[in-house]
């Protein structure tokens, strides 16, 4: 990893935290924020943790199909309740929670 993909992935990781530290904070006082600022909030996590899946998307298609393979299985191995979730995240259409979901 060279210093500014530590950069990047410092930059991703803190917009995350924050995020959901803001959410925290509503959390804790609901009635100090308006429904406005709660969908802010709402939009800030969605956008960030999707950023951060994208990030860890775009360092595995760089991965040599070997190793794309060997990391699928041991990140599987490791999270074995869910194989599924590392496979959309890593190469089908991402994680399905991270999709925004369609008008009505």
């Amino acid at each position: 990893m060279n210093t500014s993909n530590d950069a990047k992935w410092t930059e991703l990781q803190q917009a995350e935290e924050m995020a959901y530290f803001r959410a925290d904070l509503s959390l804790s006082s609901p009635d100090s924020y308006s429904l406005d600022e709660k969908r802010e909030i709402c939009d800030e996590m969605f956008s960030t943790s999707k950023a951060v899946l994208d990030a860890v998307r775009a360092d595995f298609e760089q991965l040599p199909a070997e190793a794309k393979g060997k990391m699928l299985a041991m990140l599987s191995r490791m999270d074995s309740e869910n194989p599924e979730w590392w496979w959309d995240v890593l190469i089908g259409e991402g994680d399905p929670h991270c999709r925004k979901p369609e008008a009505v």
